[in-house]
């Protein structure tokens, strides 16, 4: 019989997707609200790989990565994602025939994977919770995320891989520090 080990706590990421970049701002902000503050924040790239929100969203989209300073545990997940969809709700066109205007998916990075929460079931998709899957998005190996077989096309981008290898660098280091303090709050010697 295995031993129930519980998880420890994960970096949670969100991808934006948008056209109006004040609309971004305003998406960030509403995150931040939630979650936290922003610990990190990629450059804005164009959204070429897929015309998908095109009659929702029109053209010219863009793309941003933000990260951020709090860890959640990682079956927080469904909620967070809950919660980002009614961000898009909030910030979606008054005319309710024209949607979103801005698209907010969150995942998490720990130290072995990248996983992205979709309300999309498919056959590499576990369900979660509440109408939530998890998309394993990429692995941790060699030194570098690796995508799989049916990672988004644009997650397949060196310079996203690259945004993300930098993300877990830092959650690496903040675990690290997590961990220190957690031992040094059980140790009567060190703790008040």
């Amino acid at each position: 019989m295995g031993l129930i080990k519980y998880p420890s706590p994960v970096k949670l990421i969100i991808g934006l997707i948008f056209r109006d970049p004040g609309l971004a701002g305003k998406a960030k902000e509403k995150v931040e609200e939630s979650f936290g503050p922003i610990d990190f924040q990629s450059p804005t790239y164009p959204f070429l790989q897929t015309n998908y929100y095109y009659k929702e969203m029109g053209g010219n989209l863009k793309r941003e990565f933000i990260s951020l300073a709090e860890l959640v545990a990682p079956d927080a997940l469904p909620k967070i994602k809950i919660l980002t969809n009614q961000i898009e709700d909030q910030l979606s066109s008054p005319d309710s025939e024209k949607g979103r205007r801005v698209n907010i998916d969150p995942g998490y990075i720990n130290s072995e994977k990248m996983i992205l929460a979709t309300t999309k079931n498919y056959t590499h998709r576990p369900y979660l919770t509440k109408g939530i899957y998890a998309d394993l998005t990429y692995r941790f190996y060699k030194g570098s995320f690796r995508p799989l077989d049916w990672t988004y096309p644009d997650y397949r981008l060196p310079q996203y891989i690259e945004i993300f290898n930098t993300i877990r660098k830092s959650y690496v280091e903040q675990l690290k520090n997590v961990e220190i303090q957690s031992k040094n709050d059980k140790d009567p010697r060190i703790s008040s």
